[in-house]
C-alpha cells in the first residue's frame, strides 16, 4: 500500500477528472488516476471510521485497508458506478469485522466524553446552523442517539452527517431507497425531539 501511495504521491494533476471516473480509469490500469480517488475518498472514509473506532492506529489501519481492498477489486469496478458509496462499504465491513475478531464492541461510546459529537449531531438537525448547547443537553443528544437502532445510526451517519444521497446511502447499506428514508426520518425525528426546544422551527424531512 505504502509503494501505491507513493506512486500517487508523483502522479499528475486531476485535469477536472472527477472521482468515479478517476476510479474508472485506475481499474482500466491507470495508476496515476490512484491519487485523485485518494485524495477525495480517503478524508470522507477517515472521517466516518473515526467517529466508529477509538483507536486512532486501528482509524488508520482501515483507512489503508480500505483502499488496499478497492486495489485488490479494482478489476470489479464498473465504469460509472459511484465509488464513494462502494469505500464506505468497504470500510463499514471493515469495522463490523474488527468488532467481531477482537470478541468486544470496538466502536467508539458516543459519551459525554466526546463533547463534539452533541455539537456535530445539533448542527446535523438544525439544518447546519451552530447551536450553543449546555452540557446536559448535548450528553442527553448523544444518548439519544445511542438508543437509535443500528441501521438508523448508520443511515443519519451516512446521509446527514457525510452528506451522501438516499441512493447513494441505499447502495453502501444494501437496503432499498424507501427504507433509507424511513431510517433517516425516524432517526431525524428522535433526535430533534430530543433537544426540540433548543432548535429552530423547521420541517421534518421524510
Amino acid at each position: 500500500m505504502k509503494d501505491m501511495l507513493s506512486k500517487a504521491d508523483a502522479a499528475a494533476g486531476s485535469g477536472g477528472m472527477s472521482v468515479d471516473e478517476a476510479m474508472s480509469q485506475y481499474a482500466q490500469g491507470d495508476a496515476a488516476a490512484f491519487e485523485i480517488v485518494y485524495e477525495v475518498v480517503a478524508p470522507r472514509i477517515e472521517g466516518y471510521v473515526r467517529r466508529k473506532v477509538r483507536d486512532s492506529a486501528r482509524v488508520e489501519d482501515i483507512v489503508q485497508q480500505t483502499f488496499e481492498n478497492m486495489h485488490k477489486a479494482r478489476g470489479t469496478f464498473i465504469p460509472g458506478s459511484d465509488v464513494l458509496n462502494w469505500a464506505f462499504a468497504i470500510a463499514r465491513n471493515l469495522v463490523s469485522d474488527i468488532g467481531r475478531k477482537a470478541g468486544r464492541e470496538t466502536i467508539a461510546d458516543l459519551t459525554a466524553e466526546n463533547e463534539t459529537m452533541g455539537a456535530v449531531l445539533a448542527a446535523a438537525v438544525a439544518g447546519g446552523e451552530e447551536l450553543f448547547l449546555a452540557r446536559e443537553t448535548g450528553v442527553r443528544l448523544v444518548r439519544t442517539y445511542e438508543g437509535l437502532t443500528k441501521l438508523q445510526q448508520e443511515v443519519f451517519e451516512l446521509v446527514k452527517l457525510e452528506g451522501l444521497s438516499y441512493q447513494q446511502a441505499a447502495a453502501t447499506l444494501g437496503i432499498t431507497v424507501p427504507a433509507v428514508r424511513m431510517y433517516a426520518h425516524r432517526a431525524y425525528v428522535s433526535l430533534r425531539e430530543a433537544v426540540g426546544e433548543y432548535l429552530p422551527a423547521v420541517a421534518v424531512p421524510g
